[in-house]
């Protein structure tokens, strides 16, 4: 991210063991610091004290922002061999104690909550639970919980563990696992089917074979999807950010696909084009706490597949100017558009804490790309070239730290 300011520079004090985590992490590098120099302290620290499991996992979390995520999941399994409990302390004086419940795997497999509470009285204690082990009969210390794991082939079976046992921990609990598994890209079109204002293509999980045929002209596409047609978006079961995601217009295009394409599972939906009058796309990103909506950002671009990152947000005065005025606006605007849809998102998938993925169709209504309480909501964007953007996140900060505190609130009054 190009920014005037100079980038922060990393911690790379050998004396210091604690743990950096995700937000400090992935903010030095979106603000283009060189994390190698600090990679070699974690080495170097991890060599001299095999019981450094700080290291490791700041190490597995370096190694995966520089996109090598075979060796930096193996990192992180060699520090989850040490501990199982990490910390990162409050940096005001701590008032509340979070403990999240983690699953082991890569950056996008858990809520990465350390952005949300940066800079506050909320210390945050991370707890990885490995499928298949029992749940722990006792927690560590702590005042509220929350399940941080996001839904996918990895945690499915561990969101199932805990959906039949975390009644025994009897403590507050944010977001609890069964209505999770609901925000799937299979289950999450079911949620919201005829829900008022809201359109969302139904998902269909298909494998290489079947859709080999479909291709050939052996299957037919509703046999797969019940509202199927091309053009289809297809992407790799659990793939993340864009990652092999198309649009393929014909069998043929599917074809060609699936040849240069690995995986033997994927998901396929109905493209909606979803452009506006100028034949630019907009999507938006809105974060649901205690059913209350709040603007996360605005991405605009002349390609459909949007990820902040690839919009030309840091190029373009324009783009900038438009997504100040929808988050400045967003209370009376969008939100209120909208304010019957999102609702109806809030009230079927019963989620303390989600982040929606969305645009708006030309008819006016809610085109719900994916719900998933995992995605990062965060204030790393530079201040000189975002100043309206900060005061919009610490919104959403102060109130994810008040939903905690009802969620304290209300367990001390049961």
């Amino acid at each position: 991210m190009n920014s005037t300011r100079t980038p922060a520079r990393p911690q790379t004090d050998a004396d210091s063991t604690s743990l950096q985590g995700l937000a400090r992490l992935m903010t030095l590098a979106f603000e283009g610091c060189d994390l190698t120099p600090l990679a070699m302290t974690l080495i170097a620290r991890a060599s001299g004290d095999e019981q450094d499991a700080e290291a490791l996992m700041d190490l597995s979390t370096i190694l995966q922002l520089q996109g090598i995520r075979n060796i930096g999941i193996a990192t992180q399994a060699q520090s989850l061999r040490i501990r199982r409990l990490f910390e990162l302390p409050a940096r005001l004086a701590p008032v509340l104690r979070l403990l999240a419940i983690m699953a082991p795997g890569d950056l996008m497999i858990n809520a990465p909550l350390s952005f949300l509470i940066e800079d506050s009285d909320v210390s945050l204690r991370m707890l990885y639970l490995l499928p298949g082990e029992p749940l722990p009969a006792q927690l560590p210390a702590h005042d509220v919980v929350f399940i941080a794991v996001s839904e996918s082939n990895a945690t499915r079976a561990l969101l199932d563990q805990l959906a039949d046992g975390i009644g025994a921990w009897n403590t507050a609990i944010v977001n609890l696992p069964d209505r999770i598994v609901r925000t799937s890209r299979a289950q999450a079109c079911d949620v919201l089917r005829g829900a008022p204002g809201i359109s969302m293509p139904a998902t269909a999980r298909a494998t290489r074979g079947e859709l080999q045929r479909l291709a050939s002209a052996r299957l037919y596409l509703r046999d797969l999807l019940f509202d199927g047609a091309f053009p289809l978006i297809i992407r790799p079961v659990d793939s993340h950010a864009g990652h092999d995601l198309e649009k393929v217009d014909t069998p043929r295009d599917l074809s060609r696909y699936l040849d240069a394409t690995a995986g033997d599972e994927f998901f396929i939906s109905r493209f909606i084009d979803y452009r506006g009058a100028d034949g630019l796309f907009r999507k938006y990103r809105v974060v649901l706490i205690d059913g209350l909506p709040y603007a996360g950002h605005m991405g605009v671009s002349a390609h459909w597949m949007i990820h902040y990152l690839n919009a030309g947000m840091t190029e373009s005065p324009a783009k900038r100017a438009e997504e100040e005025a929808f988050m400045n606006g967003f209370d009376t605007g969008f939100a209120r558009r909208h304010a019957v849809a999102l609702e109806a998102i809030a009230e079927r998938f019963g989620l303390d804490y989600l982040v929606i993925d969305c645009a708006e169709t030309a008819d006016g209504e809610l085109l719900v790309f994916e719900v998933d309480p995992g995605a990062v909501v965060h204030s790393m964007d530079p201040v000189d070239m975002f100043p309206y953007k900060l005061p919009h996140m610490r919104k959403v900060f102060a109130a994810f730290r008040a939903m905690l505190a009802r969620k304290v609130a209300s367990r001390a009054h049961f």
